[in-house]
């Protein structure tokens, strides 16, 4: 199930363009060749987006709740965490985020959700 994809504000453009200069990204390809141990796939979607469907084997922490969240949940700072969304941007503006909490491997999934789905990768529903 592929989430389309949305118009954004210029605004909004320009703030997940100047995020994505300050973190480390990878596309779905690059994921893929990642080992399957040794990460964290956290996928930062709204709740009723991760209970339509979600990347199997995420953890769910909503952009709404990440900074609050993740510490309890991912206390070492070191641990190399993957966090998708719809697309990737606002999981370039998470990985900013925990960038400036400490978190030093807090990648971005470029593409997201859409490019989790388009590869066929396993996908969980309730």
């Amino acid at each position: 199930m592929s989430t389309p994809h949305k118009a954004h504000s210029p605004g909004f453009l320009a703030l997940v363009n100047e995020a994505k200069t300050q973190i480390k990204e990878v596309d779905i390809a690059e994921y893929q060749r990642m080992p399957h141990e040794g990460h964290v796939l956290i996928d930062i979607r709204e709740d009723r987006e991760w209970d339509a469907g979600h990347a199997a084997g995420a953890i769910h922490l909503g952009k709404g709740v990440i900074e609050r969240d993740i510490e309890a949940e991912i206390p070492d700072k070191s641990t190399t965490v993957v966090l998708y969304c719809g697309g990737g941007y606002r999981s370039a503006l998470a990985a900013l985020e925990l960038k400036k909490m400490g978190y030093t491997n807090a990648i971005s999934l470029d593409g997201g959700w859409r490019a989790w789905n388009q590869a066929g990768l396993p996908v969980e529903k309730p």
